[in-house]
């Protein structure tokens, strides 16, 4: 009897990556000829971004300048649940944004009921932020990573400890 494959669905991000990708941005910024003088600011703090700026059209510059950076780091734009534009103190606007890891319960029955619509013989088992799939054969294994990264679900997701 041959032994049952597995592999993890998680959505992770490399806060290394980020922060590198937050100090690139930064650089830009301060170079950029729209943004001399001005008090335009990105800090990462622990699991968020904080973006400050005089005026929302900086605020939108700098987060497309970050997702840029961030793409030819590796990391997905897809991490980022951005919040609404706030006034700030000094005459500024700031907005926070989340940065999401782990894979909410929300998420993960969806990815499982994908899963479960494919009807191969595998089974998905929700472990805290995580989906394990397990199945005897591993080309249904690859089927459903294949499938997995053709839907978007809004995330991004990885596939780890395939074995």
């Amino acid at each position: 009897m041959a032994k049952d494959s597995s592999f993890d669905i998680v959505s992770e991000v490399e806060m290394q990556e980020m922060d590198n990708s937050v100090n690139q941005a930064m650089k830009e910024i301060s170079q950029r000829y729209d943004f001399k003088g001005s008090k335009a600011q990105i800090q990462l703090e622990k699991d968020s971004l904080k973006l400050t700026a005089e005026d929302d059209y900086k605020i939108n510059a700098m987060l497309e300048i970050l997702k840029g950076k961030m793409i030819k780091r590796g990391l997905s734009p897809k991490c980022l649940d951005s919040g609404k534009i706030e006034g700030a103190s000094g005459g500024t606007l700031k907005q926070t944004i989340e940065i999401q890891k782990g894979l909410s319960k929300e998420k993960a029955k969806e990815v499982t009921s994908h899963i479960k619509e494919l009807k191969l013989k595998v089974q998905a088992q929700i472990m805290d932020d995580k989906v394990r799939i397990s199945g005897s054969k591993i080309d249904d294994l690859q089927k459903v990573i294949q499938s997995l990264k053709a839907k978007d679900f809004g995330i991004d997701l990885q596939f780890t400890n395939l074995r």
